[in-house]
This record gives structure tokens, sequence and C-alpha cells, in this order.
């Protein structure tokens, strides 16, 4: 176990105030930790960071250390950025370079977690530990390219130069079990994944929105509601949705990447909630039960200028559903979609929702409040909520690549002044292209894509796509029927 580190060659200033400087906000957010810590009598502090797939990893120190690491980090092994959904390592990281051709990863040696204290929250299901979101760094100071956080940063960069800010708000569906057998003995603690936990459901679901169903799964929702309130996430409302124990929450507009950690706080802090309550919550898109729906994540976006601080996809003539520099945002997302799906659907398991007839698209199309479509516009002329729903995503998505994934397509729409073409009312009928039906199909897309080579480097796409192609071969190799619900049920 590698411990909090000074790394050779750093002063007095330490690795993070010469590597990776704060914000004067930054700066102060980490006094306001601190003195939080004392107030509170926070005894730990769990040093997270989100992995490849959105999944949090990291360290759990103890209060006195925390300090030392807003000096200098935190030591963790880059063998953590090899790993899939098994948890399996998948890169040969004995090998030069750590398999990947970097010496910096040569011989599974640390990164340096270096804590983001705007991030700082105390857990109301666990009040003596705190939280903090880490970004990650090669010990020579450079950021490490594929730490999505840092990627997500990168494009909202980009978006800012180009005179805008990314404001977004999030829906997430998921899943809330009663745990009957958690599958703990020592012949099912297999590598790389044991059973699926044994579970049975809170309601019966398939009465969408009825009073009834929502008072059945209310203690749970409720507990849900006051600990992620508590955390400071801006919840606006916790439903039940279609199909059984199936649930939503909605988050508020956010702007830039906070709105992206929020989405990985919430879901950590969903799971783990459920499981000191003895059920089980799972992002997973569509669990392997009769009945069950699938779970999307429906992301609502809209660019702000950073001149005035408007809507920049308001339109101010009533015959177009949004301004200029919202269609052509629009185009880009259209334009790209197939190549960037696997970053919003990055699972075998997500492309079982793309159903026709199911409020799931499958076409790449968009509509005036068209819940069919791929996109979905709300709002019009002289509306200042005018915004762009993007109904693809799968919840088990990482919310750093997701928001790049549009931010990219967007940008490139924007500067190429891309037409959406017409908005469709039927958004099912054949005739216009298809989303990719498998993780096959978007692996090969994203592979072909100039794009997104260019502005999420070659590098990590092909990281990326190394680590689903291994997943892919592990799913048509395995003779176990039920593999997505031991991959994903409890991952997610």
């Amino acid at each position: 176990m590698s411990a909090v580190i000074n790394p050779a060659g750093v002063g007095r200033s330490g690795f993070v105030e010469r590597y990776a400087p704060w914000s004067p906000a930054q700066a102060e957010a980490a006094r306001a930790a601190l003195a939080l810590v004392a107030e509170r009598g926070i005894k730990t502090v769990r040093l997270a960071f989100a992995d490849q797939h959105g999944v949090l990893r990291g360290k759990t120190i103890v209060a006195d250390l925390l300090p030392s690491v807003f000096r200098n980090g935190c030591g963790m092994t880059t063998t953590l950025l090899s790993k899939d959904t098994s948890h399996r390592t998948v890169y040969p990281v004995w090998s030069g370079g750590g398999g990947m051709g970097m010496s910096e990863m040569t011989g599974a040696s640390d990164f340096v977690a270096v804590p983001d204290p705007a991030t700082f929250r105390v857990l109301p299901w666990a009040p003596h530990s705190a939280w903090v979101l880490c970004d990650a760094y090669f010990q020579n100071g450079e950021p490490v390219p594929f730490s999505t956080r840092q990627l997500c940063a990168r494009q909202l960069d980009r978006l800012g130069a180009a005179g805008f800010d990314y404001l977004a708000g999030i829906e997430l569906e998921f899943y809330v079990y009663k745990l009957e057998d958690s599958k703990h003995t020592i012949a099912q603690s297999a590598m790389p994944s044991g059973p699926a936990p044994d579970v049975s459901v809170l309601s019966r679901g398939f009465q969408y929105l009825t009073e009834t169903r929502y008072d059945e799964l209310d203690p749970v929702l409720d507990r849900l509601r006051a600990d992620l309130v508590a955390l400071g996430l801006p919840v606006r409302t916790l439903e039940v949705e279609f199909g059984p124990s199936q649930c939503e929450v909605t988050f508020g507009p956010v702007a830039g990447i906070a709105a992206a950690d929020n989405v990985v706080l919430a879901r950590s802090a969903i799971k783990q909630i459920c499981r000191r309550l003895g059920l089980h919550a799972t992002f997973m898109c569509r669990p392997a039960f009769p009945g069950a729906m699938s779970s999307g994540w429906h992301l609502h976006q809209s660019l702000v200028t950073r001149s005035g601080g408007s809507n920049a996809f308001m339109s101010t003539n009533p015959e177009q559903a949004l301004s200029p520099t919202g269609l052509a945002f629009m185009g880009g997302l259209l334009r790209h979609a197939a190549e960037s799906c696997i970053l919003p659907v990055p699972t075998i398991n997500g492309y079982k929702r793309f159903r026709p007839f199911s409020l799931a698209p499958n076409n790449i199309v968009w509509g005036r409040d068209n819940r069919g479509a791929m996109l979905r516009v709300i709002g019009g002329a002289d509306d200042p909520a005018s915004h762009v729903e993007n109904r693809i995503g799968e919840s088990a998505a990482n919310p750093y690549l997701y928001f790049a994934s549009q931010i990219v397509a967007g940008l490139a729409g924007i500067e190429q002044g891309l037409d959406p073409g017409p908005a469709v009312d039927t958004p099912y009928a054949p005739g216009t292209q298809l989303l990719p039906r498998s993780l096959v199909e978007a692996v090969s897309a994203l592979r072909g894509s100039e794009l997104f080579a260019q502005q999420l480097g070659r590098p990590f796409v092909d990281y990326f796509l190394t680590i689903k192609e291994f997943e892919l071969h592990r799913f048509l190799s395995d003779e176990v029927t039920d593999w997505e619900q031991r991959e994903y049920f409890d991952v997610f």
C-alpha cells in the first residue's frame, strides 16, 4: 500500500502548489474544509477519483493527514487505470511502460491523486467521514492522460475559449431492491465476477407516477432525498418510474464540471445509503428480471454566453426552435452521434435499451418536445429555459465522458455551422440513420472517428477502446448466461 507522498524534488511548496496550483476559490475551500473537519470532529476522509468507468475508487485517510494531502496529494497505484468493469487488469503492467508504452506506468508505479477541495463533503450516512474528489497526476507533475475528469475539464476550457459555459440538468433512472442474499460466501467470491446478489422488489411497478406506488417507496426515497440534499446536491424530484422498484432522481441545472461531479457523488451515495438499509441500488441499464424496464440518463443541456450570461440556445425567431448557435450545436450532436455513442452508452447491456416505441431512441433524429427522438428540444422563441435534452445515455455512463462527447460534437457543429435538418414527429419511422445496435458497432464507430481522436487524443481513444474490447472478448467467450447481471448489477 502506498502512503501519502512528497515526490522527489519537491521543496517547501509541495506537489500541489508546484504542479497543480489551486484557484483562489479552491484555496478558500481547502481552508473551509480543514475548519469543518475540526468543527465536526471528522475522523476519516475518503480520497476518491472517478475511474475510466465513472466508478469511484480511492483511499481513506485519517483526518489528521488532510493538511499534508492538501499540500502533496496521495499516491495511488496506476493499475487502477487499467481495469475493466470486472476489476480485472487489462494491460500487462509488468511489461515495459505498463503495457501502455508510458514509462510513468511501469511496474504498477504510483500516480498522485490531487484533491479538489471545492468537492469536499461530509457524508450524512457516515458523519465521521468526509469525501473529496481528486484528479490524477504523474509524479513528474504531468496530468494522467487517462483521467476522465481532467479530459472533461479540457473540453470545458475549449468551450470557454469559444465564449460559452456548459449548463447541465440531470435525470437519472435506477432500481432499488430489497437485498435477500448478498452472495458473500467464500465459494461465491469468484474472480473476475461472483454471482449477482439475490433481490426482491419493493414495489410491483407499472403504475407510472401513481401516488400509491410512490408511497410504497417513500421510506427509502425520503431517506435518499434527505441525504442527497445534505450533500448539497440540487435535487428537484424523486419519482417512481415504470418498472418494478424503478426510481428516478432529477437535479437542477449546474454549470461546468460540478454537474458531472454531482452525478458520480449521487450514484455512489445512493448505493451506499441503500446498502446500509439492507437494500441494493443499481444503475445497470436493464436488469435481467421479468418486467424490468431500461434505465436511462436524460441529459438536459444548454450553453450560456460568458459575455452576458444569457442562454445561447434561446431563439428570437418564432419559426425556429433554437437560436442559430443552438441549432448548430444540435447539428453536431446528430452528425457525430454514432461515433460518440460509446461514451454515453458504454456497456453491452446499455444497447438493449435502443428499442422502437419505447420512449428510448434508436434513430438519429431530433424533435420538438418528442420523447421518442434522440434529441428533444424544450422551449421556444424568447423562452430563457430553452435547451436540448439528449435521451441517448444510460445511467451507468461516466459523466465526464458523456459531457465531453456532447461538447466535442456540439462545438464541431458550431464551428462548421451544421444544420440539424427538420424536426420529426415520427422518431421511429424507417429511413433515418440508426444508432449503433451493439457495443461492437459503437467500438467500431469511435475507432474510425477523426474528430474524437483529435479532441480526446488518439492515445485515450485507443486506451478506452482496448478496455471495452477486453470486456467484449470476455462476454463473447463466457458460457454463463447471466454475464451481464454479474458484470453490471453490483458495480454500477
